[in-house]
C-alpha cells in the first residue's frame, strides 16, 4: 500500500512538472482578429472622408462574416506592396482560367474570431507603421424594398481581385457558378423567403482606401486596404507574450447603389443596381 502511494505521488509530480514545462515553453503568437464598425469614418480610395455621390444611396450592413486573402506589415509609407512582411497569403487556383482566390479554401470568420494565429518567431523583427489587408469576401444582412414592403436579406459580396467559385449557398438559396468572378460579384437571398438573385458591380467601382497611395500604390481591383497603427507595432524577437492585432473595418454606408426611386431604400425590383461594396477604412490596434 505504501509503495503504491509513493508511486502515485511520483506520477502526479511528473505530470505537474511536464504541465508547467509545457506552459512555460509555449511560444508567443501573433493573433489577428477583425472588427466591423458602422460609426468609423467613411473614406474614399485615398483615405479621405467620403460622402455618398448624388444619385446614389447607401446603408451600413449588419455583418456576419468576412474573408481575407492577404495580410502584410509595412515598415513605412514608402514600402511597396509585397516588400513588407507578409504574414498571410490565402490559397489561389487557375482552375477557372486566370489566377483567382480559391473560395473553397478561404478562411472566413466573424467579428472577434481569430483569423490568424502564427508564432511570432515567424514574423520578421522590425518596426511597422502600416498594415495592408486584402479583403476578399463579405457576408452581411441588408434591407431591401419591393412593392412598398421592406424585407431583410443576406448578401454575399466577393470583392477580391478575382474569385473562383464552384457552388455556394445563402441559406436555402443555391448559386452554381463553377468559374471565376471578377471583383464586385454579388449574390443575394431574402431571409426565410424563396427569392434570390445575383449581379456584378461595375469594374473598378469598389472602394479600397489607401492613405499612402502617393508613395505606395496598390494594383487596380486588388482590394488591399491600408491602415496605420497609432504607434508603430514593434516586433523585436524577445516577446514572451502574444501580440493581438485587431483590424477595425469601417462599414459606414459601405453598401451603395444607384437610385431609381429617390427614397434611400434599396429596390432591386425597380432596377436599382449595386455600384460599390468596398469597406470604408481600416484602423489597426494591438495589445502586447
Amino acid at each position: 500500500m505504501k509503495k503504491s502511494y509513493i508511486l502515485l505521488l511520483l506520477v502526479i509530480t511528473m505530470v505537474s512538472l511536464y504541465s508547467c514545462t509545457s506552459e512555460s515553453a509555449s511560444e508567443p503568437m501573433l493573433i489577428i482578429k477583425f472588427k466591423f464598425d458602422p460609426n468609423q469614418a467613411r473614406l474614399n480610395n485615398f483615405g479621405q472622408p467620403s460622402t455618398i455621390p448624388a444619385g446614389n444611396a447607401a446603408q451600413s450592413p449588419i455583418f456576419n462574416t468576412l474573408g481575407s486573402h492577404y495580410i502584410e506589415l509595412a515598415p513605412n509609407a514608402n514600402t511597396q506592396l509585397g516588400q513588407g512582411t507578409i504574414v498571410y497569403h490565402g490559397a489561389e487556383t487557375t482552375i477557372g482560367g486566370g489566377n483567382a482566390i480559391d473560395f473553397s479554401r478561404e478562411k472566413i470568420v466573424a467579428q472577434d474570431e481569430v483569423f490568424l494565429k502564427i508564432p511570432l518567431s515567424q514574423v520578421t523583427a522590425g518596426s511597422y507603421e502600416w498594415i495592408r489587408v486584402s479583403l476578399a469576401y463579405q457576408n452581411y444582412q441588408i434591407n431591401v424594398r419591393s412593392a412598398g414592403v421592406d424585407y431583410a436579406g443576406t448578401l454575399a459580396s466577393f470583392v477580391g481581385f478575382n474569385t473562383y467559385l464552384t457552388t455556394f449557398n445563402i441559406g436555402n438559396n443555391i448559386f452554381p457558378v463553377n468559374g471565376n468572378r471578377a471583383q464586385g460579384y454579388w449574390a443575394f437571398g431574402l431571409n426565410d423567403q424563396p427569392y434570390s438573385t445575383s449581379g456584378q458591380a461595375p469594374a473598378g467601382a469598389t472602394t479600397v482606401p489607401n492613405p499612402i497611395n502617393s508613395t505606395s500604390p496598390i494594383p487596380l481591383n486588388s482590394c488591399v486596404v491600408t491602415g496605420r497603427f497609432a504607434s508603430n507595432l514593434v516586433i523585436d524577437g524577445t516577446e514572451t507574450r502574444d501580440v493581438t492585432v485587431t483590424l477595425s473595418l469601417s462599414i459606414n454606408h459601405s453598401f451603395e447603389w444607384h437610385e431609381v426611386n429617390a427614397d434611400g431604400k434599396y429596390e432591386p425590383a425597380a432596377g436599382e443596381n449595386v455600384v460599390d461594396m468596398g469597406l470604408r477604412g481600416l484602423i489597426p490596434t494591438y495589445v502586447k
